[in-house]
């Protein structure tokens, strides 16, 4: 696909484009696959390939805790649905997980092109079958169909599965109880009261906030 082909880049705020694909678990419309659910989409470079192998197996290993903050898992890799179901097979003997969600089958790019997952820098980067690499790409959208996280690692470089569990947790937080989460929050920590919130509605709504400037006001969270 030419440079001037490409979709225009999705930023923090877009609608998460739907489309309608093969998956492992059969045709998928995107939009209904989300539902009232959160949605944490994940592309990978090719099938049977060493790091992928590896985050596949840990994303499935922590599906639990994800479906228990109601988000649902979606991969993505440039091959067929049956190259995908012998690669589950392996991720399955490797990390001793099994891959329970649905991995789209896009071996023309069509959904790595809508959702710009290939490097700007060289979209002529393809392996020996002609396959374009795809980048690590990561959206994490919630029930709204809107697109709250964006994370992009290389091709050679592992996600922090953790990481993207614990930013679940941040915009969660934060959409229920008018909060941001500072540094190396996780669960349970203190959370930074959100700079709308004033006054006697901050006191209000947060006895125990504990002002260090101005604007910086901590406070925990009852129900944290």
């Amino acid at each position: 696909m030419a440079e001037e082909q490409r979709p225009a880049p999705l930023r923090l705020g877009s609608t998460a484009p739907n489309f309608q694909a093969e998956t492992t678990k059969g045709p998928i419309d995107l939009h209904e696959y989300i539902g009232d659910n959160w949605l944490v989409f994940f592309s990978h470079p090719e099938d049977y390939t060493p790091v992928c192998t590896t985050e596949l197996g840990e994303f499935a290993r922590l599906q639990p805790e994800f479906t228990k903050r109601g988000v649902k898992l979606l991969g993505l890799s440039a091959n067929t649905i049956g190259s995908h179901e012998g690669w589950i097979k392996d991720i399955k003997e490797v990390t001793g997980s099994q891959v329970d969600f649905p991995i789209v089958g896009d071996k023309e790019r069509k959904v790595a092109y809508l959702y710009d997952m290939l490097d700007f820098q060289d979209t002529t980067n393809v392996d020996s079958k002609g396959i374009a690499f795809t980048i690590r790409s990561v959206f994490v959208v919630d029930p709204k169909k809107t697109i709250r996280t964006i994370l992009s690692y290389p091709a050679s470089t592992g996600r922090n599965s953790a990481e993207v569990l614990r930013i679940v947790d941040s915009l969660q937080t934060g959409d229920k109880n008018r909060i941001t989460t500072p540094v190396n929050w996780v669960p349970g920590d203190d959370v930074i009261v959100h700079p709308s919130v004033q006054g006697e509605e901050a006191t209000k709504l947060f006895p125990n906030l504990r002002a260090v400037k101005p604007y910086l006001r901590f406070t925990s969270l009852p129900n944290a």
